[in-house]
């Protein structure tokens, strides 16, 4: 045992009254000097009640959907091929000095599996998973995972790539009692409305936000051929793919897709399929068929100011460039230049509408289509067609050559080596050739190889007939346009 002098601890004992004392004069100080700080009254619950209930609410539907919300594992093998025993310094650094006589080594395969992850819902007891297409497309193995840790194989039922998404069946002993999530009424969604997402961002399994509905009909969007998203700025990452976007009742009204981003994560703005779009879709689905969509056999565009001004509409539905020969629009008298404000009952408002709406058209089923034809509207019956690859494309001769000064176009009428040249399959028409720099066309994205099929809603064969119409112009000129088969139109300003 270390023994302690008596000097050195009286000497200890005196430094420790000194500091005591010291201390205790400071505190003195400084209560003296100080104000006394009393603790805060506790807020109104008039105030906090308000956001306790809404708190109380996000836990309550966060517990309701999470059991049904499963992490989805896919996995698939890349292969490519290497040279089997290769130069430190390249291939490149022997062909400078043996040229062509150099011979690379033999190639051999190798193989790397490469994994991703993502989310999916429990749609019935049966165990069908709701997930996007992107997710599994072109994997070997799917796995999927529940929220108590259990794992099951997977496999495609059915999928609709245009929409990407996908229903999974689980493989194995599937439990009977699994929890399902509800899907609602994605259409009863409004701009401001509250929603939660649930998923497993970079890994993150069972990760709850919120947000707000930010838009509705969001299409152009660039994420699949069929685009009727709800955007929402409640936070969705990369693994937040396939997972329900829910409103306040619990029901899931839609599933989390994409975001916009420029730096691969969050960005403020994301994007779900609505949940209506995936109820009409789930029957064939559930049944590992196709999804068989409905045509109307029209090429359409967006009504511009331009457009609108010149076809005497308002600024809205959709215009008809094109209709294709034999198809159920051509049969129901809906013609080129024709303004489609309305399908089935509903106003249209834009391209991307009506083209949904056409797609989820039963074929053969008969519909009524409003137009506006030169201020005058019409309602149509048009029996929905099925959509095919098929092309109703023409071919045919012409002659002639001119130049269009007031666009900056060299033009030529159509012949058999203009068409071969520019793979034009059209019968009629004046060929661009040729677009000056600066000029009108060129700032309208004219180029070489356009046709144009019509000016000023008259049909045009010859360059005598483009040039006759062009010179009764005064400020502009209505185009139509034809680009290796889709028709547009055109709203030209001259110099």
């Amino acid at each position: 045992m270390m023994r302690v002098s008596s000097k050195v601890q009286a000497a200890g004992i005196a430094l420790g009254l000194g500091l005591f004392v010291a201390v205790g004069l400071f505190v003195s100080l400084g209560a003296k000097s100080g104000r006394e700080l009393k603790p805060s009254e506790p807020l109104s619950a008039e105030v906090t009640a308000p956001a306790e209930k809404l708190s109380q609410s996000f836990a309550a539907i966060a517990a309701h959907v999470a059991p049904a919300v499963v992490s989805v594992y896919s996995e698939k093998t890349v292969r490519f091929h290497h040279p089997d025993m290769g130069s430190p310094f390249g291939d490149d650094f022997f062909r400078q000095f043996f040229g062509g006589q150099f011979q690379p080594g033999p190639q051999r395969e190798y193989s790397m599996p490469q994994q991703s992850e993502g989310t999916g819902m429990i749609l019935d007891e049966q165990g069908h998973i709701l997930t996007n297409y992107h997710v599994v497309a072109g994997e070997d193995s799917i796995k999927v995972q529940l929220v108590n840790k259990q794992s099951f194989d997977a496999k495609i039922l059915g999928a609709d790539p245009k929409t990407d998404v996908a229903v999974l069946e689980l493989r194995g002993s599937v439990p009977s009692n699994l929890p399902t999530v509800t899907l609602g009424d994605s259409d009863a969604l409004q701009v401001g409305s509250l929603v939660m997402a649930i998923g497993s961002p970079f890994g993150l399994t069972q990760t709850v936000t919120s947000g707000i509905v930010s838009a509705k009909g969001r299409s152009n969007v660039g994420i699949a051929d069929y685009e009727d998203f709800l955007q929402t700025d409640a936070p969705i990452n990369p693994g937040n793919s396939g997972g329900p976007l829910i409103n306040m009742r619990g029901e899931v009204v839609g599933m989390n897709s994409a975001i916009e981003t420029q730096v691969g994560q969050f960005g403020g703005v994301g994007f779900a399929i609505p949940s209506n779009m995936i109820k009409a879709m789930l029957p064939s689905l559930l049944k590992g068929e196709h999804i068989q969509r409905g045509v109307l056999g029209v090429v359409i565009q967006k009504v511009t100011p331009e457009l609108a001004e010149e076809f005497h509409v308002p600024p809205r539905g959709a215009l008809v460039a094109e209709v294709r020969k034999g198809s159920p629009a051509e049969k129901a008298g809906i013609m080129p230049g024709d303004v489609i404000v309305s399908y089935d009952g509903t106003t249209i408002e834009s391209t991307g509408q009506l083209r949904n709406l056409v797609a989820t058209s039963a074929p053969g089923a008969r519909v009524q289509v409003g137009v506006v034809r030169k201020g005058a509207s019409k309602t149509l019956t048009v029996t929905i067609g099925k959509l095919s690859a098929a092309s109703f494309a023409e071919a045919g001769p012409g002659a002639g050559v001119g130049e269009v000064g007031k666009l900056g176009l060299s033009v030529e009428t159509l012949n058999a080596q203009l068409a071969r040249r520019y793979g034009i399959e059209a019968r009629r028409g004046v060929v661009i050739t040729g677009v000056a720099p600066g000029s009108p066309g060129a700032n309208y994205g004219l180029q070489a190889g356009d046709l144009v099929v019509e000016a000023d809603q008259q049909p045009v064969s010859t360059v005598a007939q483009l040039q006759k119409i062009l010179n009764a112009q005064k400020d502009q000129v209505l185009l139509l346009i034809d680009r290796k088969g889709t028709s547009v139109f055109l709203v030209l300003k001259f110099r």
